[in-house]
């Protein structure tokens, strides 16, 4: 099932970088950015990450919150995000549960995890999504879009 505009986001747990467990129900009644990204410490995510790193103050100024996903485990991601300074959430899917629950689509074939952002509103309401292989142009359009909520 692929989730659509206007659906309500579904609930789940999964490990931070850090081993912590994250429940989605903590972070319902503020605006959120969740974006799917293939893996960690390749060139398109870098630049992905870095670029919400680089705004996540812009986002956090209007309410919201940034949280990265990809199969990658805690460990590369503690990594991953120690090396770059990333100051937000990444969460460890390695089965695939959160992505499924999306209905995040895969590149090239079914070979390439997709990216896709999800900006999601107070109520739990998705508002926007962008499927972009396009790292960069997920930033913008996500903040356009929390922009549009206040």
């Amino acid at each position: 099932m692929k989730l659509q505009v206007g659906d309500k986001v579904p609930t789940f747990k999964a490990k931070t970088q850090s081993g912590e467990n994250f429940k989605l129900l903590d972070y319902i009644g503020k605006p959120l950015v969740i974006y799917f990204y293939p893996k960690d410490n390749t060139p398109g995510c870098t630049l992905q990450a870095c670029s919400f790193r680089d705004q996540y103050q812009d986002f956090q100024d209007l309410g919201a919150e940034v949280i990265g996903i990809s199969g990658d485990s805690e460990e590369s991601h503690d990594k991953f995000a120690k090396k770059h300074k990333l100051p937000f959430v990444l969460l460890s899917d390695f089965k695939k549960n959160i992505r499924n629950a999306f209905g995040v689509p895969s590149h090239l074939f079914g070979l390439l995890p997709g990216r896709v952002t999800y900006v999601i509103n107070k109520e739990g309401i998705i508002v926007s999504i962008f499927n972009s292989i396009n790292a960069a142009s997920h930033i913008p359009t996500a903040l356009k879009a929390i922009q549009k909520m206040k």
